[in-house]
């Protein structure tokens, strides 16, 4: 297995623990009262879905596509 490789798994697995904090962080029953008077989630819960989403796309495609 090359570095590409293990830096590609490694990727994806943060990027899918950030997006499990980050929707567990969701059902918080400050995090929805908030959403019911903003609109919106607090920035470090939308940061965690954000990071998450992008680090595990980014693992994906390195993986795939990051081969020699």
């Amino acid at each position: 297995m090359g570095t590409k490789q293990l830096l590609a798994i490694v990727l994806i697995a943060v990027g899918a623990i950030l997006l499990y904090m980050g929707l567990t962080a969701t059902d918080a029953p400050m995090e929805q009262l908030g959403k019911q008077l903003t609109g919106k989630y607090s920035d470090n819960t939308q940061m965690y879905i954000i990071g998450g989403a992008v680090s595990a796309v980014v693992g994906v495609a390195l993986f795939l596509f990051g081969k020699k």
